[in-house]
């Protein structure tokens, strides 16, 4: 594929919006490629994300296809790409991952132009190796890739397919599936939060900025995010186009054990804690996600008393916000509205987050209270606070 061809498919997948000029960003990355979840059942997570989320059916790949030791289902929803894997048997990486963590992210795979320059620049800035490049070949082309380590056990894979016409990856094909429910409208990822230990969210801040070149967006002491009893602090990291945003957070001293404690005393370790995936009607995606099942974080009633005086003129109606319970706040550049699904497994580890962006560049600090006294509900239901 030409570089013409490849500005093009950019554009298809992310807009008019120009994100070729790389000016000083040594690791450009065009967007998220796909993200892996390691899963004790991958058949049945895929059955929940199509029917939950609205997520189709894309590629498989399994025993038919010649991997010998897992499974795994790849769903789309527009620029979204999930990938479920499951073990085939007890004695592999993944069975001992999902035995540690539970069903969580182990691999947020990022698109680049050339796979090979981002694994040598940044395991020359440090990055731990997860795989070297390599070349996979099917009768649709190349893809090359390569892997280094991040935070816990999660990697980053750099994804080339300026070569590639295939569906998803070679050595996966089409699945066939007379089952796919409608889209609930989820358009791409905004962003993807890291738990860290405590003292480890500047490491990892730096590490972002050294290895990776990113910038620190916007940083939250336990001062922006507290309650009466718990605490954390925040750094969130971008590439150079902004495409890719990484919070960091770590837990802050407090009463009693804050939700990012319960996560890494859960996910045993550090870990992805949500996945943010923007929308562009929100009230028709809640609407559609809780006819189908998925559970949110209760927002108190007493919350949207204050929101017209906090944020101004909104186009929803703030009536239909509160019965579905979405949060709305507001930057110098625009609002944001905002919801959290409960974790999407048995251990309180990770969950979504459901954003529609309204010229908002931020990250809803107005609502940190509502939404980390809610966190705080749930956990003491749990026995966990």
């Amino acid at each position: 594929m030409n570089t013409t061809n490849l500005t093009d498919l950019v554009n298809y997948q992310y807009g008019t919006e120009k994100i070729f000029d790389k000016a000083e960003d040594f690791l450009p990355i065009y967007g998220t490629d796909y993200v892996e979840l390691y899963v004790g059942n991958a058949k049945q997570a895929a059955h929940y994300y199509k029917t939950a989320f609205g997520f189709q059916s894309l590629a498989y790949a399994g025993l038919e296809t010649g991997a010998k030791d897992y499974t795994s289902y790849v769903l789309k929803q527009d620029k979204i790409r999930l990938v479920l894997t499951c073990p085939l048997k007890s004695n592999n990486l993944i069975s001992e991952h999902i035995k540690k963590h539970g069903d969580g992210v182990k691999v947020i795979a990022l698109w680049v132009d050339d796979a090979r320059k981002a694994f040598e620049e940044t395991t020359k800035r440090g990055a731990r190796v997860f795989f070297e490049p390599r070349v996979e070949q099917d009768e649709n082309g190349e893809v090359v890739r390569a892997g280094i380590h991040t935070y816990g056990e999660t990697a980053h894979i750099f994804v080339e397919r300026k070569n590639y016409r295939g569906l998803f990856l070679p050595s996966y094909v089409k699945w066939e599936s007379e089952y796919n429910p409608t889209p609930t409208g989820l358009k791409y990822i905004d962003h993807m939060v890291g738990n860290v230990e405590l003292g480890g969210m500047n490491k990892w801040a730096e590490f972002y900025a050294k290895v990776m070149g990113f910038a620190n967006l916007i940083t939250f002491d336990d001062k922006d995010i507290s309650t009466q009893y718990t605490a954390l602090m925040s750094k969130v990291m971008t590439n150079g186009n902004g495409r890719i945003k990484f919070p960091i957070n770590e837990p802050a001293a407090g009463l009693k054990k804050s939700q990012i404690e319960e996560y890494l005393d859960f996910y045993e370790g550090p870990g992805c804690q949500h996945i943010a995936v923007a929308t562009d009607d929100i009230v028709y995606t809640v609407s559609e996600m809780r006819k189908r099942g998925v559970e949110f974080l209760f927002v108190p009633g007493t919350y949207y008393d204050t929101v017209a005086d906090r944020v101004g003129n909104i186009s929803e109606e703030l009536e239909i916000l509160k019965t579905l319970g979405i949060m709305v706040d507001r930057d110098e550049d625009g609002y944001l509205l905002q919801i959290f699904t409960k974790p999407v497994e048995d251990r309180p580890t990770m969950f979504f987050e459901i954003i529609q962006r309204k010229g908002a560049r931020s990250f809803g600090k107005g609502n940190f209270q509502a939404l980390f006294e809610s966190i705080e509900a749930e956990q003491e239901r749990r026995g966990t606070l």
